[in-house]
């Protein structure tokens, strides 16, 4: 297979160059001119080469990040010494349930980060107990019953049998979508604890769906799916984040925070809502909010969403929590929050990023399985070596 792309292990010094100075970005599985968005390289798990090993389905959510985590000792191994290379990528500390490429998210990942939510969901369950409100489970049932008969469908022989399962667990999962963009909204409306929950388990259905076709080499099918997708997490992503940045969102440049949140990573999320922000508008923008909440912080409690903390969280005397208890538990929380935050904006980007896959696969004249046999041919892969690099011979442009 004579491809017009280079797999490597070891991130090119031209692309590290462009993170380092600008030129380039990385957005969830890749990186990308800033002006043009012309793709130049795109991120893969590279455990997906072993076939022993079933991705990162036996992961939990906080290790997802672990392997950029550790590029900068992959990239040391290989003989390509980059300071500070986990911030040459960008790449937050905060996890993502989601891998780096559509090609390392098969039906095994999705089950274990279906159970993931589950059982996080169940955890929610004492809190929303105290507050007379129950969680539908029954949904995951049908969920997980989808991916069961996708895995056992895509493993027949015959190709009749093959389409015929996966058009039975398509019909699941597009009822899946259905059914947690509804709780989703819902949950926003009430700006709940478990809104961030519904939004991954949504972002799960619509992979499951793409997958599926992505098996039958469907490609324009898995890209709309995509795209339809892409438009529905992003608004419910949107006003998610605008819950979670509070009434005034200044509050985490607040000095307690020093050493943990700096303007620089609260100007990431601002950029994400508006790219034409830099860290001086982001500041300017909340100047009068600092001294709003230094003066006065009793309605900014007030104003706290119960996503943040619900009021019932916090045990106060016979005429329940004071502000300055409320305050207390909302400042031990905030760190966490904001790296919830993180988090789904990365999950979102990631999810967007499949997209620039499937477009590539079908631009390049390839299969979806020759795709995901893609790697380095000649060259022998380091020891702790987590990450693998997709490059173009010449930057691909893809559809908007």
């Amino acid at each position: 297979m004579n491809l017009p792309i280079q797999v490597t292990f070891a991130l090119p010094s031209l692309v590290a160059k462009g993170l380092q100075d600008g030129t380039l970005e990385r957005v969830g599985g890749v990186i990308r001119d800033v002006i043009s968005k012309k793709i130049v390289t795109w991120l893969r798990d590279s455990n997906s080469l072993d076939p022993s090993v079933i991705s990162v389905a036996s992961e939990g959510f906080s290790d997802v990040n672990k392997r950029l985590d550790g590029v900068e000792n992959q990239i040391d191994s290989i003989g390509q010494t980059l300071q500070g290379s986990q911030s040459i990528l960008q790449v937050s500390t905060a996890a993502s349930i989601l891998n780096l490429g559509v090609s390392v998210m098969g039906f095994a990942v999705i089950a274990q980060r279906l159970n993931e939510i589950e059982n996080q969901l169940k955890q929610a369950q004492e809190l929303l107990n105290k507050i007379n409100r129950k969680i539908d489970m029954s949904f995951y049932a049908n969920f997980r019953a989808g991916v069961e008969l996708a895995i056992n469908g895509f493993i027949m022989t015959k190709i009749e049998n093959r389409r015929s399962s996966a058009l039975q667990a398509i019909n699941r999962f597009l009822e899946a979508e259905h059914i947690y963009k509804d709780y989703t909204v819902n949950e926003l409306s009430q700006k709940s604890q478990i809104i961030d929950k519904y939004i991954l388990t949504l972002s799960l259905a619509y992979i499951a769906e793409a997958r599926c076709y992505l098996e039958l080499e469907e490609h324009e099918t898995a890209i709309r799916r995509f795209q339809e997708g892409t438009k529905v997490i992003s608004l419910l992503v949107n006003q998610y984040i605008e819950i979670m940045l509070t009434s005034n969102p200044a509050v985490y440049l607040h000095p307690e925070f020093q050493g943990q949140i700096d303007l620089k990573r609260l100007a990431k999320i601002y950029q994400w809502i508006n790219s034409d922000l830099d860290e001086n508008a982001v500041f300017e923008n909340q100047r009068k909010n600092l001294f709003k909440i230094a003066k006065d912080h009793t309605q900014w409690i007030d104003s706290l969403p119960p996503a943040i903390l619900d009021r019932i969280e916090v045990q106060g005397g016979w005429f329940g929590p004071n502000h300055d208890e409320l305050k207390q538990a909302a400042f031990q929380r905030l760190p966490q929050v904001f790296e919830v935050m993180e988090s789904i904006i990365e999950t979102n980007n990631r999810f967007e990023s499949y997209q620039t896959e499937i477009q590539a696969i079908s631009q390049l004249g390839i299969s979806f399985h020759e795709w995901l046999q893609l790697k380095p041919s000649t060259e022998p892969k380091p020891e702790g070596a987590e990450l693998m690099f997709i490059i173009p011979s010449q930057p691909l442009e893809l559809p908007g």
